[in-house]
Order: C-alpha cells, then structure tokens, then sequence
C-alpha cells in the first residue's frame, strides 16, 4: 500500500481508486456488521472512503493503512448509528427484512441442492442464527475482538494495534467470545 499512499499524498486520484476497490468490501462488510441496514451500508463506506481522502495527508505509516482506513470505518459507522438515534429512519430494506419472515420456508426451499435434507438445512440455520445471536450479546469489546479475529482474519498483532490495547488483552477478548458462543451452541450441538 505504501507506493499507493505516496501517490495518493502527491495528488494521484488513480492511487486512491486503487485503494478503494482493494479495500471497499472488507470496510462494507465491517459497517454491515455494525449497521445492519443495507441500505446505509454503501453511504457510510462512502463517507468513511471521503475521510480517508481528505485526511491521507496525516497518515504516517506507523501502522498498516487498513488499519487506520478500520478506525475511520468505525468511527463514521459509530457517527451514522448515533445520528440515526437522533433522526430515526427506516429504510425500505429494513422494512422489507421485517416482513421477510414470511417468505423464509419458500426462500429456504428454493435454495435446497441435492444433498441437503430439510432438517439439514434448518439445523443448519438454527445453528447460523444461534451463533449471530450469541455475537449480538457480547459486549462491544468482545463482539469486536472476535469479528476481526474470526470474520476478518487480522492477526492479534493487528488486532492489538486497531483495539489499542495489549495482545493479552485481545487473547483474553478473543477467548471470552468463543467461550460465550460455544456455551450458547452446546444445547443444539447435544441434540
């Protein structure tokens, strides 16, 4: 990323371009994760890609560029959802995932391939939906933790550094996570 960044501070666009396409999906997946409104996703990734422009100027390198373009993420997400309690909005896909509860079994239906059975494909979604739901409840620190271990796949190093905590810490984090989902999965994984 370094020669980008070197363009991109002399004035390239192109460089930041590059950059943007590299890095778009894991920052859309991340506000995904913190939003829950595809519709706003797209904007606050935008928003977040706009800061990171304008203040490029002020990276220095101490860390990796994903990491600090993750902190603006998370902070223009953070910004979004407390300017969403102020100005409550919701958007058609939120309404339509609302109302989505109705079409789950013909969805699920459809989407039945050779080798799976009915049961199959249900335990498998109740295993999905028990694992999200197990990540909602941790607390912040720990559902972050865990997401940037187990969904992003950064190091501890790298976690550390985003977290601005020590490694132990985010071992710590880490396992408290997986211990707290795996305690909410034993009663399905036992019948």
């Amino acid at each position: 990323d370094a020669p980008l960044i070197a363009r991109v501070k002399e004035g390239d666009v192109k460089a930041f371009e590059m950059l943007v396409v590299k890095y778009q999906r894991r920052i859309e997946r991340l506000i995904g994760r913190m939003v829950r409104d595809v519709d706003l996703v797209p904007d606050i990734a935008q928003e977040t890609f706009i800061r990171a422009y304008r203040a490029v100027g002020q990276f220095r390198g101490d860390s990796a560029f994903y990491t600090w373009l993750y902190r603006i993420a998370v902070n223009t997400a953070k910004k979004a959802l407390v300017d969403l309690k102020r100005d409550p909005l919701v958007t058609e896909s939120a309404r339509a995932s609302m109302n989505d509860d109705e079409d789950e079994t013909s969805r699920v239906e459809r989407e039945l391939s050779d080798g799976e059975t009915p049961d199959a494909v249900l335990a498998s979604k109740e295993i999905a939906q028990t694992v999200n739901a197990a990540i909602e409840a941790l607390s912040d620190d720990l559902r972050q933790a865990i997401t940037l271990r187990e969904i992003e796949g950064l190091s501890y190093e790298e976690i550390a550094e985003l977290m601005n905590c020590p490694i132990g810490t985010v071992r710590s984090r880490i396992f408290r996570a997986r211990e707290s989902i795996a305690q909410r999965l034993r009663p399905l994984l036992d019948t």
